[in-house]
């Protein structure tokens, strides 16, 4: 299983929220670019960005800081937030990012997620980020009414090979994953699975992996020491 370590993103600073809620939110890091560099010292292969002032209201106000990652590290990156048409894709492919992830889009205009699939494969990710099993958009702060099994359905048939599922009970929260809700997406789905939300400790970890899946994002125990990420990322390995 791989490691993602999770660097959110608000006015060019690393932050984390609280559950989602942009009014509990910690500034851990001003300049991202250290964080990230301090993730690869300790052994990450792979970075999960998210812009949140993107995924709240479109558009891209953190990419130059994306893009600086991208050009000093050797980190797969992938990013989300605000990504709603092929030219915000391919101003990050171009940027030399290697996945983009869809969160609203995936809901709000399916054909052109379509399209996304079908001209950039498995750079393509989908976000589900779920709050009472029902999909949310717009950065959370919004339900969609389609249900997590309704969206994984429609996405696989469509060709989806990468999807990102997040508890956002427990984002932040440091209550442990939500591992009966992965133990069951990877029974039913042949999806590629990321768990994110809640990945507090390496007893975690080490669940996750068991179950057999593609990656797991580590968040706010990154920051606070409650996950060393070395051992994460070697324990995932195994």
């Amino acid at each position: 299983m791989l490691i993602f370590p999770a660097i959110d993103l608000v006015g060019g600073k690393a932050v984390r929220l609280y559950k989602g809620d942009y009014s509990q939110m910690t500034v851990y890091d001003d300049d991202p670019l250290n964080t990230a560099t301090r993730f690869e010292a300790a052994g990450a292969t792979h970075l999960h960005m998210v812009d949140l002032e993107g995924a709240r209201d479109g558009g891209t106000p953190n990419f130059d800081i994306v893009k600086r990652v991208v050009e000093n590290t050797g980190l797969f990156v992938e990013i989300g937030g605000g990504i709603r048409d092929m030219a915000v894709i391919e101003k990050y492919m171009d940027a030399g990012v290697k996945r983009v992830i869809l969160g609203t889009a995936a809901i709000s205009d399916e054909a052109f997620t379509r399209r996304a699939i079908g001209r950039f494969g498995d750079a393509i990710a989908l976000g589900a980020d779920v709050k009472n099993g029902e999909v949310a958009i717009r950065g959370w702060l919004e339900l969609s009414g389609m249900t997590l099994d309704a969206f994984c359905e429609k996405y696989q048939a469509m060709g989806l090979r990468t999807l990102i599922c997040t508890d956002i009970s427990r984002d932040g929260a440091m209550q442990g994953a939500n591992r009966a809700l992965y133990a069951d997406l990877q029974r039913k789905y042949r999806m590629d699975l990321v768990a994110s939300g809640g990945v507090s400790s390496m007893e975690d970890v080490r669940s996750l992996s068991a179950l057999g899946l593609y990656g797991a994002i580590i968040g706010k125990a990154c920051y606070t020491g409650a996950i060393d990420l070395k051992q994460a990322i070697e324990e995932a390995a195994q």
